[in-house]
């Protein structure tokens, strides 16, 4: 037999040109039967999808559609694997990571930083703690997340944690700067740099729906800060302990279970931004937890400080910029098409993009919050809009404790990182003042005493306080406690509070702040309502000319409620600040220049922008919020005048915030995207849309004279009906449109009341295809009372649906409506001219 099985394969070949001999009846049963079969399915499973697209008669692209989604989850999977694999060798031994060669981004602070300090025992510290620290994260997810989340929702009565481990792996302290100058001689200012890179296992289910999900590691790097105030000369030292970021957090999840599509490429940025932004509204500046050591100590004003100043950011121009854009592959050099995004901490502002120019104008002012000027900086950095990847123009870092000790810069600044450039900024830092001794001053310089504007430059800050409300009515169910929320408005600016579920007396203990253009003829405006039956539980209008008269600008009570129960309160302290630049005398023959910072971080560690736009900082909503009419502001220099061609409207993408060392942001290539910062002082820095709409009409234009109505009227019914206390809005038709194409327009109407902007607030038309005299006869309801309504303005505007994915999108004009007339319950029917951003409209009767 040995012999045999030896010379089978010697003699199979040499009979293979001769006769052949019968095999064995064994030898058929050698073929591996279970593997052909899975061969044949495996091929039958690859062409099956070939065959149907064929038979039905589709493109092949699907299939390389298919095949290019697939390589780019396995080539996103492998590319966070292997920044786990880095962070955790860091952690482990950090000099032979270094010795490897780690990338500059990874290495820890104290390496670029002379001033930042290892804390090796730190670290040995919380080693040692880690195990209680975990005990204490469990108990904290067992006994408070989790009945928390069952009462937010009777879907989620069932929800629990089966399994909660934070892994093995402690927090480390990368490096520890402590500050010494600048700093008020009653506290202690520490920043962390600090980073988490854990194999942890926290699952979760539903048990109603079957539901399993869980997370299998979190890596988490930011730099944080700890502040100790007040010191006293009594035991424990410190009054008070207050901890948070001063910028978003890096964050990167790896989700299990069901909970694993949200790996998928274009959904793992998007949840990890959700939840970034949860925690924003704990732990980014200006929130923060504060543990108070003493009981005398003031929490709340511990937790809610009031900001430091505002910096005033007058974006004026730049000079000499590289040029970026080649053609016929780099052998013909062209121009540029820049714009800038700024920072202050958390504020994010991003400028117009000025069309093939190496010299741009934007001609834009902003205004941001400083709550921290220790360890803050102004960040700036240009970019070449692209339609791929936009292109690095120069950064410029200025320290805000040189900007707050001059008052006023004017000046140059040279990019940093690029052989070329410069950048012309005017910065302004404005003092809160407690009195209104320089507001008719400051009116006078921001030309706010004469228009009756409520938007343009800011005068003042409004800083409220929600703490509490008491003896809240049920809403439109009898003996059923209702979700309260809060909205605030002055103007135009909106913000709105966390809702409170399943309570007639919530806490909500936040801080909001509003920019104020003239606070002698603007009011507050507050509405509780329930959040589960969209009703009103009671509202409140407080003119700001009573906080001028009080005493240090600040009201610290409980506001009776109107159109409430006969009880209800809502705890609230309001301060009003005047916002004063003192501009110090200055010999002639002084030389100022700001501190400016280079960056810590080689080009090489930059990620890249896309197209995309910022959203701002939680609980500062007046912090970037702009006008819908700006104003020019009085300070401007001549140049500042001069108002350039519109441009183009670029494609809305979304455009990553900069670099991985000064960008703490998730993922910002999944950021929603957005239209850049409206600029508060200028006109040429309205929405994208408007200013295409804009250029589009100097097209149409053309050396002829448009008629009276150039973007065509729209005809509405609008009255108030008492007995549904319902504003009734009827969208008749539309005339004289312009063409968006060839083939005309595919116009549909959308509404909101104003200031509510929200998604559930929208109002919606059908789209009239390839038309420029729609009808639609269509009739839209808001739930708003007769008094609440004459506050409100009617936001109407016409926008080209275009269809999926089509590049005809935009605005075909808009109109403003004030509600404010005592004809509102009879009604009218009127034709209202479009425009351009909807002011000014003129009513054809």
């Amino acid at each position: 037999m040995s012999s045999a099985g030896g010379e089978g394969p010697e003699a199979g070949t040499g009979r293979a040109g001769g006769r052949s001999e019968p095999e064995a009846p064994g030898s058929a049963l050698s073929v591996d039967l279970p593997g052909l079969l899975g061969q044949l399915a495996r091929s039958f499973a690859l062409l099956l999808p070939v065959y149907a697209l064929g038979y039905l008669g589709l493109s092949f692209s699907w299939v390389l559609l298919a095949l290019g989604l697939l390589a780019w989850c396995r080539r996103s999977r492998g590319l966070k694997a292997s920044r786990l694999c880095r962070a955790l060798a860091l952690l482990e031994d950090e000099e032979q990571a270094v010795r490897l060669g780690v990338r500059a981004c990874d290495l820890p602070a104290w390496v670029h930083f002379p001033d930042t300090e290892r804390a090796e025992w730190l670290n040995k510290t919380v080693k040692h703690m880690w195990p209680f620290i975990c005990q204490f994260i469990e108990k904290l997810f067992r006994e408070t997340i989790e009945p928390a989340v069952r009462g937010a929702n009777a879907h989620l009565s069932t929800f629990s944690f089966t399994k909660v481990d934070v892994g093995h792996q402690p927090l480390r302290v990368n490096g520890v700067k402590v500050y010494t100058e600048n700093v008020d001689k009653r506290q202690i200012i520490l920043d962390l740099q600090i980073s988490f890179v854990g194999n942890c296992e926290i699952d979760l289910e539903i048990k109603r729906y079957f539901c399993r999900a869980g997370v299998k590691s979190i890596q988490i790097h930011g730099t944080m800060r700890v502040i100790l105030e007040p010191l006293i000369g009594d035991m424990p030292l410190v009054g008070a302990l207050s901890i948070f970021f001063l910028r978003k957090p890096l964050l990167e999840i790896n989700w299990t279970g069901l909970t694993n599509l949200l790996d998928i490429p274009g959904l793992n940025g998007l949840s990890d931004t959700i939840i970034l932004d949860i925690i924003s509204n704990y732990l980014v500046l200006p929130n923060r937890i504060t543990v108070p050591l003493v009981s005398e100590v003031q929490i709340a004003q511990l937790r809610f400080p009031i900001p430091k100043g505002v910096l005033r950011i007058h974006f004026i121009e730049a000079q000499d910029l590289q040029g970026k854009d080649t053609y016929l592959k780099g052998l013909v050099k062209g121009k540029s098409d820049p714009y800038g995004i700024i920072r202050v901490g958390n504020q994010i502002f991003q400028s117009k993009v000025v069309k093939e120019n190496l010299s741009p104008k934007w001609n834009e002012v902003y205004e941001a919050l400083v709550y921290e000027h220790p360890g803050q900086e102004l960040e700036i950095e240009l970019f070449d809009e692209d339609p791929d990847k936009d292109d690095f123009l120069g950064s410029l870092m200025i320290d805000l404790i040189e900007v707050e000790k001059e008052r006023l810069l004017d000046e140059w600044f040279t990019l940093d990182e690029v052989p070329k450039g410069k950048l012309h900024l005017k910065l302004e830092w404005l003092t809160l003042m407690p009195d209104a001794a320089n507001l008719d001053k400051v009116l006078a310089d921001i030309r706010a005493d004469k228009d009756q504007a409520n938007d343009g430059l800011s005068s003042a800050l409004l800083i409220l306080y929600l703490d509490s409300a008491r003896n809240l009515p049920s809403g439109k169910k009898i003996n059923s406690n209702p979700n309260p929320l809060v909205q605030m408005s002055v103007g135009h600016k909106a913000q709105e509070s966390k809702i409170r579920y399943k309570t007639s007396e919530p806490v909500w203990e936040e801080n909001f702040t509003f920019f104020i253009h003239n606070p002698k003829r603007q009011d507050l405006e507050v509405e509780v309502k329930d959040e589960q039956h969209q009703c009103s539980l009671g509202s409140l209008r407080i003119p700001l000319s009573q906080l001028l008269a009080s005493d240090n600008m600040t009201i610290n009570q409980r506001f009776q409620l109107s159109n409430s129960g006969p009880n209800s309160t809502l705890k609230m302290k309001i301060a009003l600040r005047v916002l004063h630049l003192e501009k110090q005398e200055r010999p002639p023959d002084y030389q100022h220049s700001a501190q400016v910072k280079r960056p810590s971080v080689s080009k090489e560690g930059r990620k890249m922008p896309i197209k995309s736009q910022m959203s701002a900082s939680p609980g500062t909503g007046g912090t970037n919020t702009a006008p819908s009419t700006p104003v020019m502001g009085v300070d401007d220099k001549p140049a500042m005048e001069e108002k350039p061609q519109p441009p183009e409207a670029s494609p809305l993408g979304q455009r990553d915030l900069g670099r991985s060392s000064s960008s703490l942001l998730a993922s910002p290539s999944h950021i929603a995207a957005k239209e850049p910062t409206p600029s508060i002082a200028s006109d040429i820095s309205l929405p994208i849309a408007t200013q295409e709409l804009r250029q589009r009409l100097r097209q149409l234009e053309n050396g002829t004279t448009l008629g009276q109505s150039p973007l065509g009227q729209i005809q509405l019914t609008i009255r108030h009906s008492s007995q549904r206390n319902k504003l009734i809005v009827v969208v008749h038709s539309c005339r004289n449109l312009i063409a968006f194409s060839e083939d005309g327009s595919d116009p549909y109407v959308r509404m909101y009341l104003l200031p509510d902007k929200r998604r559930s607030g929208r109002r919606k038309t059908h789209v009239s295809k390839k038309t420029l005299n729609p009808v639609f006869d269509q009739s839209f309801d808001f739930s708003v009372s007769l008094p609440e309504v004459q506050r409100r303005t009617l936001d109407v505007a016409v926008k080209n649906s275009g269809g999926f994915l089509s590049k005809d999108k935009g605005l075909l004009g808009k109109v403003l409506v004030a509600l404010a007339s005592e004809e509102l319950a009879k009604g009218w029917t009127q034709w209202y001219d479009l425009t351009e951003d909807g002011t000014r409209p003129q009513v054809i009767t």
